[in-house]
């Protein structure tokens, strides 16, 4: 039975439909084997896009990647680059066109950092003039200094400066497709986040087009353009956006794989744009407490906003300290429309009101968002969400 991921698949997958990376019905099934580590497995990724491939241990996400650039060879279907069947291309020039990063690095201990980085430009042919100055580019994007950095031993670097050397390698050639294997899974969680970032910054300057494997959900959501989750053999569970996935998993065995916590992540997808600001009670200068109180008693609140002279917000002030103490509570951090619900609702959790104040131009008070607001996004997303999928199954 085809299910609502399957049928996401472009329409044109016979013939890979202008993706740039096409997988027409792969396979892979070792020697000695009767089961395939992978089976009819077809996709496509296009120009530009990041498609992070996740799943549990052993479902068949490296030996994919190893298909593409055919470090091993597909025992049935096609692998269509830009419309080109390389199952029939020589497989080191395949590779010369494809970067590669894995979580080992796999940097040559023997040869300087310089060198490795030059290592496919140099096969290429490449002169000396260019391939020093493609170095010294490369290490200044990946933010190591080349006059530090060129002339190191790969020993001689940090766990996080290896692999930013590793990435440079793999850009050597200014390729459009670059494979990703784990390439940050051995860092600690700190420089992890850093180089996750750094990368997303690269890619926004570069628009490769990058297939990602991952075992981590959360970085697969962080990372993805597109995420497709892998069950056994690297049959595809769900293929979608991180944000239609989170807020509708298409079966138990994705929303397994998610785990708990999946309603808040999707939290990082909703703008507060999205909202629909409603009229909140506030007290400007000049504000009587008799007037602020009855504000909150027609709109069903405790606590107003306290505004200065440009309506910007400088606290709040619940409804028991109207005409006595005027004590207010700090408000903590506001947001712009271009703030996510989850950061609305990290604020919220520390606030002293539960809500969070949304400023606009020159910081001036243009309403709050409630605990309320969020559920009804939420709903909304997982709406949509199955609608999507609802209208997917009724055109496969």
């Amino acid at each position: 039975m085809t299910t609502a991921s399957e049928t996401h698949l472009d329409k044109d997958s016979a013939s890979g439909g202008g993706s740039k990376i096409h997988l027409d019905r792969v396979g892979k099934t070792y020697p000695g084997s009767k089961v395939p580590a992978v089976e009819e497995l077809t996709l496509d990724v296009p120009e530009g896009e990041i498609l992070v491939l996740v799943g549990p241990s052993g479902c068949g996400k490296s030996t994919t990647l190893r298909l593409i650039n055919r470090m091993i060879e597909p025992s049935t279907g096609r692998i269509l680059l830009d419309g080109e069947d390389v199952t029939r291309a020589n497989p080191d020039k395949l590779r010369r066109r494809i970067g590669y990063v894995i979580q080992q690095i796999g940097l040559f201990p023997h040869q300087t950092i310089a060198q490795n980085i030059a290592t496919v430009p140099k096969m290429l042919g490449w002169d000396k003039t260019r391939i020093q100055e493609r170095t010294t580019e490369l290490l200044t994007t990946v933010g190591l200094d080349p006059e530090q950095f060129a002339h190191r031993y790969p020993r001689e670097l940090s766990g996080g400066q290896a692999q930013r050397v590793g990435v440079a390698r793999a850009l050597g050639a200014d390729p459009d497709i670059m494979l990703m294997d784990e390439p940050f899974g051995a860092i600690d969680p700190i420089t992890r986040d850093r180089l996750q970032n750094e990368f997303l910054r690269l890619q926004a300057e570069l628009h490769k087009t990058i297939v990602f494997v991952t075992h981590d959900i959360d970085e697969a959501i962080k990372m993805g353009d597109r995420i497709a989750i892998l069950g056994e053999r690297s049959m595809i569970r769900q293929v979608d956006t991180p944000e239609r996935i989170l807020a509708y998993p298409v079966d138990d065995f994705v929303s397994d794989f998610i785990g708990t916590g999946a309603t808040i992540k999707g939290l990082n997808f909703l703008k507060v744009s999205s909202l629909t600001l409603a009229d909140f009670p506030t007290m400007a200068d000049g504000d009587s407490p008799e007037a602020v109180r009855g504000k909150l008693q027609q709109a069903g609140y405790q606590w107003a906003v306290v505004l200065d002279a440009e309506r910007r917000p400088s606290g709040w002030i619940h409804q028991d300290a109207l005409g006595g103490s005027g004590e207010q509570a700090p408000i903590e951090g506001t947001l712009d429309s271009d703030g996510t619900l989850f950061h609305a609702l990290e604020q919220m959790v520390q606030s002293e009101s539960g809500m969070t104040v949304v400023t606009g131009a020159s910081g001036r008070f243009e309403g709050v968002v409630r605990m309320t607001d969020l559920a009804k996004a939420i709903r909304r997303a997982q709406v949509e969400a199955r609608r999507h999928y609802d209208d997917l199954e009724a055109n496969s």
